[in-house]
């Protein structure tokens, strides 16, 4: 069989580039470049024996284990089971054991302070995540779709070599080009963020919170004007919920006079005034300001950390449809609780490669999934195909597409695989999880992540491992922090604390390990067309081909379930190869219920083969591999004339495994 797989190069005179459009989708989101190649002989003899120890487990594996093992390691719970939605069916959730995970984070001392340079270790290079991490066969990514000749190339060799667009629900691509604040006359005037000095502010905080014996602060008026005094009225009130302030006349001059106001309204005011979900919200305001956010090298989560922490929030007030590459440029919508425009627009000027706009006010985050897909812009270097071969490659693309696999940074990019730790949450194996998590790893990561993971697998002492981290915001941190809280038999709680989204990612990256290793065990039994017990939809619903509709439907019809309790399977020999699967991994494949409804996911389909939308290419030279090849959001805001090169361009069409240590190692310099 042959694979379609798209490219990875070393920047030459020569290189490739396409426009990628609309890669449309029916589930969580549209797989963007990802490497696919075919097996050379001894990797498919290392995948058969791969089987044959999987069937051996399945063996091993006891599925009549009863509610008293669920402790035990990779016990088969009654009750596990991958699940999307929050909210359990009638009659499911009378069934359905919770346990209700905190999701609280502590505030951190030095909270706004630079994150400290590490000195010893370095930061880990592209070449490096991909020498230690995963590799495609890894993750089940093994088969093509046409059997045109490849060609090779590079892909990333620079980080804005690849720029990523998110689709919304409605089919809009996101574009960051408007950084203005929308107009709400219900908020404060910038005025009210400036008028008050930084030592006014931290006063007025202490008199707030009750930090000294002060009764009152008095702030000098040193423009006596009334729309002068107003704004520091505004300001006071605004800022620090649950004091008053009024106007005194002292020696012929004016003070602003700010103190707690009386009743118990008031100091409910101050005990809330640090949440802001509580704070004073117009009524007629959408709860949540959706914005676009623009990032450079940087991943969502990532992205999410350095937002919250400038803001003084928690992760967890903000949403969005799906995660974005790290080594990449990427555009896509998020949306927080209760933060106004202003105060996001305040960190444009305070943030490096991050730029946020496009601020509205809306009634409802953002979920997971909720995306149509990705636009994508990639620059493919160094390609050593001829014309009629990029031609074929590019056509094919175009006409037939691609396997829409999950690509690789679904499932990390260090040697521990976010699957892994998915798996061990539904297995409720929380032992497994945290060492997962902890342990230490072969690769080149910050020094201080090193210093704390070797704590770690010294002590088991989660403050001691703490001390070895300045920067507590990163996964590591959060779970050890929870650990420090709760102790180390009360691991569900402790891992609790790491933000939702997060916490889900890695039961979605088991999710797409096993879609991943079913598709191609589907296209390598049956080809590329659809057979009798194929699933299609109908609207929302999957349904199965029959022997008599098969001439009906074509392969960009079928497709595949991502394993849960409200999804079926096909009728062929495919569904036996799910249940196999999961057994091995000690779950059931018929009572997947996770007794957190967190980790209990419902399942989704998503199609097996995907055609691009307008999709266009060139392939052209250049003496500067330094010089920009298009115009970035970024670059468009800032006025900046187009490149030499007007056309963008992009790939997804190579059958070579690259030499990845050779073109890599001069990426970490080039960025």
């Amino acid at each position: 069989m042959l694979f379609l797989y798209s490219l990875f190069f070393p920047f030459s005179k020569d290189y490739f580039r396409c426009c990628l459009g609309t890669l449309k989708m029916e589930t969580v989101e549209v797989t963007g470049v990802s490497m696919k190649r075919s097996l050379s002989t001894d990797e498919n003899d290392d995948l058969t024996q791969a089987d044959e120890a999987k069937r051996r487990k399945v063996s091993e594996c006891n599925l009549a284990k009863d509610q008293e093992t669920l402790d035990n390691d990779c016990a088969l719970s009654n009750e596990i089971v991958t699940r999307q939605s929050e909210t359990p069916t009638a009659g499911e959730g009378r069934n359905n054991v919770e346990v209700q995970i905190e999701e609280e984070e502590e505030e951190e001392d030095g909270f706004l302070e630079e994150e400290e340079e590490e000195e010893d270790g370095e930061v880990e290079s592209f070449a490096d995540m991909m020498k230690h991490g995963l590799s495609e066969v890894d993750v089940g990514i093994t088969k093509f779709v046409s059997s045109h000749q490849g060609f090779s190339g590079i892909l990333k060799e620079r980080y804005s070599d690849f720029v990523v667009h998110e689709i919304g629900k409605d089919g809009r691509i996101s574009h960051l080009d408007n950084l203005s604040v929308p107009v709400d006359d219900e908020d404060p005037s910038e005025d009210v963020f400036t008028v008050l000095t930084e030592e006014d502010k931290q006063r007025l905080e202490e008199l707030q919170l009750f930090k000294n014996k002060e009764t009152s602060v008095t702030i000098e008026v040193v423009e006596d004007t009334k729309e002068k005094r107003t704004i520091i009225h505004q300001a006071v009130k605004s800022l620090f919920p649950g004091l008053e302030t009024k106007t005194e006349d002292r020696e012929g001059k004016k003070y602003i006079v700010a103190y707690h106001a009386a009743g118990k309204k008031a100091l409910a005011k101050v005990r809330t005034a640090t949440d802001p979900r509580k704070h004073s919200w117009p009524r007629s305001r959408g709860s949540y300001c959706h914005f676009v956010l623009y990032k450079e090298n940087k991943d969502t989560m990532d992205a999410i950390n350095v937002l919250s922490k400038f803001l003084r929030v928690k992760p967890n007030i903000f949403s969005y449809m799906g995660t974005k590459d790290k080594r990449a440029i990427t555009v896509q919508e998020i949306a927080v609780l209760k933060i106004t425009a202003q105060r996001l627009a305040h960190l444009n000027k305070c943030l490096m490669n991050f730029k946020l706009g496009n601020f509205s006010y809306q009634k409802n985050p953002l979920k997971l999934g909720e995306l149509q897909g990705n636009h994508f812009t990639v620059v493919l270097r160094n390609i050593t195909g001829t014309d009629h071969q990029v031609q074929q490659a590019m056509n094919s693309l175009k006409e037939i597409g691609f396997i829409n696999y999950y690509g690789m940074q679904r499932f990390g990019t260090t040697a521990v695989p976010t699957y892994q730790v998915g798996r061990a949450i539904l297995q409720n194996c929380w032992d497994e999880v945290v060492d997962l998590i902890l342990k230490p790893r072969p690769g080149a990561e910050k020094g201080y992540l090193v210093k704390c993971r070797e704590e770690w697998a010294k002590t088991k002492d989660p403050d001691a491992a703490l001390k070895k981290l300045p920067v507590k915001r990163c996964v590591e941190g959060q779970l050890l922090r929870g650990l420090s809280k709760y102790g180390l038999k009360n691991i569900v709680s402790a891992f609790g604390i790491i933000p939702r989204n997060n916490r889900l990612m890695y039961i979605h990256s088991y999710q797409s390990y096993v879609w991943n290793n079913m598709v191609s065990k589907r296209i390598e039994e049956y080809g590329l067309k659809p057979v009798q017990g194929d699933l299609v939809l109908k609207g929302a619903t999957a349904t199965h081909i029959e022997e008599a509709d098969v001439n009906s439907y074509s392969i960009h019809d079928v497709v595949m379930p991502l394993p849960g309790f409200d999804v079926i399977y096909p009728k062929h020999k495919i569904s036996e190869a799910y249940k196999e699967m999961l057994t091995a991994d000690c779950l059931n494949i018929d009572n997947m219920r996770h007794k957190i409804r967190d980790y209990s996911l419902s399942g989704a389909y998503r199609k097996i083969i995907i055609r691009p939308q307008n999709v266009s290419w060139e392939v052209v030279s250049y003496d500067d591999p330094r010089i920009p090849l298009f115009n970035t959001d970024l670059d468009n805001l800032e006025g900046k004339p187009p490149p030499v090169f007007a056309t963008v361009l992009a790939i997804q069409a190579r059958k070579r495994r690259p030499k990845r240590e050779k073109h890599l190692k001069k990426n970490q310099a080039e960025d």
